[in-house]
């Protein structure tokens, strides 16, 4: 059986799995189902049409679910759909979707959101995502696996952060991010990509030697980037995390394409 905190109010129509923990002062709404060992500390609030994954844990103050902030929005039935393990730190917000996006914004599994960070309406958060304290998400992005955005970092609406980049700290990021890149600055240029992170990834020295060459082909300043995408694709497009960026980059986006500054 869930444990419930006395002075929490709990929507009776609300779905609480079993295990789940209901510290002091929460608030569930009735559209809300909770899995199996969801853990909530204290003076959470969770509201909306809002599912939230077996074993996630969310810390004092957090908002989630309540209404977009967006004006358009007119109190339609959208969804906040949150996966498992996540670990979701103080004071974060998280937002359902809207007509004007899919009606819909997800967020992944085994993701860590710091305080203070935001996922805004239509958003699409992949799994093992980190957002540092304060890292905020305007409406309709679309962040892909174990990317790690910075903290106070910004991210446009529309953008696409690819698996594995890496955004710095204090970093407007107004345009896409290809996979396993670097992007740093106010506004965002990119700055190679994120051996770190491959690294602690396990990609061995041949994989990171090949994202390394087709990197540099990509950005050089000879001939369209359409040309050099080809070169890379003959070259280079056998290789897995080569064919993600190339993917990456020819698939349709609302946003041009944060380069380095040559």
């Amino acid at each position: 059986m869930p444990e419930i905190h006395d002075t929490s109010i709990v929507d009776p129509k609300a779905e609480i799995g079993d295990g789940a923990r209901i510290g002091p002062f929460c608030v569930i709404g009735a559209n809300v189902k909770l899995g199996a060992n969801v853990r909530l500390h204290s003076h959470v609030v969770v509201e909306g049409h809002t599912t939230i994954g077996d074993e996630t844990e969310i810390y004092p103050f957090a908002s989630i679910g309540h209404i977009p902030q967006d004006k358009k929005f007119e109190g339609e039935n959208s969804r906040l759909e949150i996966g498992a393990a996540n670990r979701i730190r103080e004071h974060v917000t998280m937002n359902p979707g809207t007509e004007g996006g899919g009606m819909v914004t997800r967020v992944g599994s085994n993701g860590l959101f710091m305080a203070g960070s935001h996922v805004a309406h239509d958003c699409t958060v992949g799994d093992n995502v980190i957002l540092a304290n304060n890292a905020t998400l305007a409406g309709h992005c679309s962040i892909q696996d174990f990317a790690i955005l910075g903290g106070l970092s910004a991210v446009h609406q529309f953008v696409r952060i690819g698996a594995h980049a890496f955004i710095g700290g204090m970093t407007g990021i107004e345009n896409d991010v290809i996979p396993y890149g670097m992007a740093i600055g106010n506004r965002a240029a990119l700055s190679g990509l994120n051996i770190i992170g491959l690294k602690r990834q396990g990609f061995d020295r041949e994989q990171i030697h090949s994202l390394r060459k087709a990197y540099r082909m990509l950005f050089a300043t000879e001939g369209t980037l359409a040309e050099r995408l080809d070169d890379v694709d003959k070259m280079f497009g056998t290789d897995a995390g080569v064919a993600q960026i190339i993917d990456f980059i020819r698939s349709e986006s609302g946003r041009s394409l944060c380069v380095p500054n040559n």
